[in-house]
């Protein structure tokens, strides 16, 4: 079996979630849950097959966003994830009716943080170990910190 690190490739004002499924229809059920949960949302999902065709399926409201996810896809080659690029909201925004849709088994993560995917080849199929979100922490959470962080939130409208 050989271990592989994929970088995923995106801009910086991207965010991503990257999960694991089990069923052909996930495409649409997540365009579904997430144009229900945020209407003009501009995303790309690209799904991988793992039986069958063994296809990557894709489909999005942003032709960017859709390429970045089937290009991405194309590198993590692992079958049943999916990959979801959005670009006008948050994660925060969408993962609840994610979850909720009913081939979805896991999130492995939902980030705007440079990330690596650890990935398993056993010659035959590859799947999602886990995945390297951003970087190490460099201390502890001081006072300044914690007023930086909440104003942030406030600026960002999740607190009042």
């Amino acid at each position: 079996m050989e271990i592989q690190i994929v970088e995923i490739e995106k801009p910086e004002d991207v965010n991503l979630i990257l999960g694991q499924t089990h069923f052909i229809k996930t495409v649409e059920d997540l365009y579904e849950a997430i144009v229900n949960s945020v209407p003009f949302a501009k995303f790309g999902i690209a799904f991988c097959e793992a039986s069958g065709p063994a296809l990557i399926r894709h489909i999005g409201t942003d032709q960017e966003m859709e390429e970045l996810a089937i290009k991405n896809m194309q590198k993590i080659a692992a079958g049943h994830t999916f990959i979801i690029f959005i670009r006008n909201f948050y994660p925060i925004n969408v993962l609840n009716a994610i979850k909720h849709v009913p081939e979805v088994v896991n999130i492995f993560a939902a980030t705007a943080n440079p990330i690596r995917v650890i990935v398993a080849d056993d010659g035959i199929g590859r799947g999602v170990l886990g995945v390297i979100d951003g970087v190490k922490p460099k201390g502890v959470e001081g006072e300044e910190d914690m007023k930086h962080r909440k104003e942030f939130l406030r600026k960002i409208g999740y607190k009042i």
